[in-house]
């Protein structure tokens, strides 16, 4: 593989994202036997805008308002170490808070498990949940950590040279899930 890999390709686009929002969230309203003590968190960036739109589409089938919230985890990651700084995201957590509720994770890529790990750690920190369920766009493999989503809009099965990239149009301007190779620095050892 070489800098001139091809250009991603589209797996998913906006219409399939709305769609397998839709049934994540009947499948949570199924499964929570209608969502009455459902939090939705989100984990920065993109995991934010699909639990507020989960939450919408929750809120349209069961005809009630669904707390929503982010989660930040940049402090509980393993690798703060071996990453570049970066800036702490915000939490918000509902103002009912997540003590006895069940709390839906919301990420956009699910790939090493390392993510949730850390999410479980904060959420630890802010209260404790009654349950706490995973809802994922993108289902890669990969898996470091035994961790595995409830709800999973697509399983995309990749070879670690691939990458996923989520993009949204409340932070990309557009809405797809671009699958593509990485791509190496003319002169890289493969």
């Amino acid at each position: 593989m070489d800098s001139q890999a091809p250009d991603p390709r589209p797996v998913l686009e906006g219409p399939d994202i709305a769609r397998v929002l839709t049934r994540i969230a009947h499948e949570i309203v199924e499964r929570a036997k209608g969502a009455d003590d459902v939090v939705l968190l989100g984990i920065p960036t993109r995991g934010v805008f699909l639990a507020q739109r989960l939450a919408a589409k929750l809120e349209e089938i069961t005809d009630r308002k669904i707390p929503v919230g982010s989660l930040d985890i940049t402090m509980y990651r393993d690798d703060l170490r071996m990453q570049p700084p970066r800036a702490l995201a915000r939490t918000e957590i509902p103002g009912d808070g997540v003590d006895g509720r069940l709390v839906v994770l919301v990420d956009d890529v699910l790939f090493s498990g390392r993510t949730i790990r850390a999410a479980l750690d904060a959420l630890n920190d802010i209260g404790r949940p009654r349950a706490v369920q995973l809802a994922v766009l993108v289902d890669r493999g990969h898996r470091e950590l035994p961790i595995r989503a409830d709800y999973v809009g697509k399983n995309l099965p990749t070879s670690l040279r691939e990458t996923v990239k989520v993009q949204l149009a409340e932070e990309d301007g557009r809405d797809t899930v671009l699958l593509g190779a990485k791509r190496t620095a003319p002169g890289a050892q493969q």
